[in-house]
């Protein structure tokens, strides 16, 4: 199966989102701390949006929620779609209705052309043969991918979030700062990368919610190594179901129709590893496409079954 080009399109315009982006997001609810091009030594700068609820004083601490391509979260006038997840009226509605416990959000930017390769399971790649890799490079090409030479640097982004963004949050702000109060979320890419934090970090990590995850990393599922060599991976890096929470979800319209039939084979690996009901949910929700709207519509099923009281 392999997508319509106006599918890829779309997609990559969401990589290239950050450089469209110059406007500061507004909330509805809580407000921003809107940090430009936090510096890195391991990654390319980037800002940092760091949504604070209308209950945070400063006093008691807050469960932290890192999440991924932080420029579509809060403020539909300022994505390129006119389309957000509207994250700050979603955990304002739940805290309101006392369901989600205490919690601030970390939008962390994606670096538009480097999205794919900051985002991208560095070592699942890097386990595929020479053969396998050139296969994922070539189906990157043909989709639109730039003539460059493909090669993740997740592993890097998330030294950043865990060696330099996240020791920031805990002293700028009152946080906890323990596995058990955070978290990490993202949707599409953002949903591999969100899968990939935990199982690197799950001493750092608590929880991942990853919707609309995007498991083939390219556009089409004939003559893919990379679901398989995901599954493979998850079969030894998954952490301890005992102290971590999983959430999963998939629609199946547009860019999701590649995902159920993944998503099952994820969802036997994970049931294997020992996650329950518990620890783990996987959703499924015909009829949902490949966007921001479909996103904010269920946001509040995995910020209950992370954060939920």
């Amino acid at each position: 199966m392999r997508l319509p080009a106006a599918l890829v399109l779309l997609f990559w315009m969401l990589q290239f989102s950050l450089q469209a982006q110059t406007m500061q997001q507004k909330t509805v609810a809580g407000r921003i701390e809107h940090i430009e091009s936090f510096a890195s030594k391991l990654v390319e700068p980037r800002t940092v949006d760091v949504w604070l609820p209308a209950n945070y004083d400063g006093k008691r601490r807050f469960a932290v929620l890192y999440m991924h391509d932080g420029q579509m979260l809060f403020d539909s006038t300022t994505t390129w779609n006119h389309q957000a997840w509207n994250v700050d009226d979603v955990v304002t509605q739940l805290q309101r209705d006392g369901q989600l416990q205490d919690v601030l959000v970390v939008g962390v930017w994606n670096a538009g052309a480097r999205r794919h390769a900051n985002y991208f399971p560095q070592k699942p790649f890097e386990q595929l043969t020479t053969a396998e890799r050139d296969t994922v490079v070539q189906q990157l090409r043909q989709s639109g991918r730039s003539t460059e030479q493909f090669q993740p640097n997740s592993d890097a982004y998330l030294r950043f979030l865990v060696t330099e963004l996240k020791p920031f949050i805990d002293r700028k702000y009152r946080v906890y700062s323990d596995r058990q109060h955070t978290f990490v979320a993202g949707s599409s890419m953002g949903g591999l990368i969100s899968m990939y934090a935990l199982c690197e970090y799950p001493a750092v990590f608590g929880g991942a919610a990853c919707l609309s995850t995007h498991w083939p990393g390219t556009f089409t599922v004939r003559n893919n190594p990379m679901p398989a060599a995901f599954l493979r991976y998850l079969r030894t890096a998954l952490p301890d179901p005992r102290t971590h929470k999983l959430y999963f979800d998939c629609g199946d319209q547009t860019l999701d129709a590649l995902y159920p039939a993944i998503q099952r084979e994820v969802d036997a690996v994970v049931q294997a590893r020992g996650y329950t009901p518990t620890s783990w949910q996987t959703r499924y929700v015909p009829g949902q496409n490949h966007s921001e709207k479909a996103w904010n519509q269920r946001l509040d099923k995995p910020l209950l079954f992370l954060l939920g009281k």
